[in-house]
């Protein structure tokens, strides 16, 4: 269990209770689920205490990168324009009026990489965690309830009915966890563990970020120059 995402204290609209076996395979196979699936459409907010932001694009699960359009809401737009990730490394592209959707063939110039980092910047720890939501084998769905993961309550999500659980307790699974690892980690699951929401509390973030799944047709990650998959 020590790869999956941990989860603290936190109010509950109905919860929490215990995990069925049913709710505890569908936690289970959640990220499993995106792996299987190739990629997904995401939209995911940040936010920031100058502003948040929103990246509307796709993550491919398979092959460990990310790319979409990234816009400030409430802040300058010094953070605009198109960016990519995978668990080492950002790129960005700025672009002063970014589309609200990133063009399926990324530009071939104009392209600034960085690390990424591991402490201290919501942005990177939302990258990562992002990246972190799929997974090429199920958890253990024994082990879930018996680490603190919970039942919270129900929900209707864009049409999809929904079960709203919490993953396993950082207690649990570590501790010693940083400062900067998610706080709160809620997962809005379908009736065949497909997962349509993920809200996390990050310890740099004032308030939690909130991955929606499916927000837009998912189109194909294609790979951005500089940039290599870790995996």
């Amino acid at each position: 269990m020590a790869t999956f995402l941990v989860v603290g204290s936190g109010s509950a609209p109905t919860g929490p209770k215990t995990l069925t076996s049913d709710q505890a395979n569908r936690l289970a196979v959640t990220r499993f689920r995106n792996y299987q699936a190739g990629g997904r459409a995401v939209t995911i907010d940040v936010p920031g205490t100058a502003g948040g932001l929103t990246i509307t694009g796709s993550i491919d699960y398979r092959g460990g990168m990310g790319y979409g359009a990234v816009r400030g809401t409430g802040r300058d737009t010094s953070s605009d324009g198109l960016i990519a990730w995978t668990a080492t490394t950002v790129s960005v592209h700025p672009m002063a009026n970014p589309p609200a959707k990133a063009p399926a063939r990324p530009p071939e110039s104009g392209w600034y990489n960085r690390p990424l980092q591991r402490y201290g910047s919501s942005l990177d720890s939302t990258l990562s965690i992002a990246l972190k939501l799929g997974s090429d084998r199920p958890d253990n769905a024994e082990l879930l309830p018996q680490n603190g993961a919970a039942w919270v309550g129900r929900d209707r999500l864009d049409g999809h009915r929904v079960d709203i659980m919490t993953g396993p307790s950082a207690r649990a699974t570590s501790s010693t966890a940083p400062s900067t690892a998610p706080s709160d980690v809620r997962y809005w699951i379908g009736s065949d563990g497909t997962m349509y929401r993920v809200r996390v509390g990050v310890a740099s973030a004032p308030q939690p970020v909130v991955i929606d799944f499916d927000t837009q047709k998912y189109v194909p990650v294609r790979p951005v120059p500089g940039l290599t998959p870790t995996r």
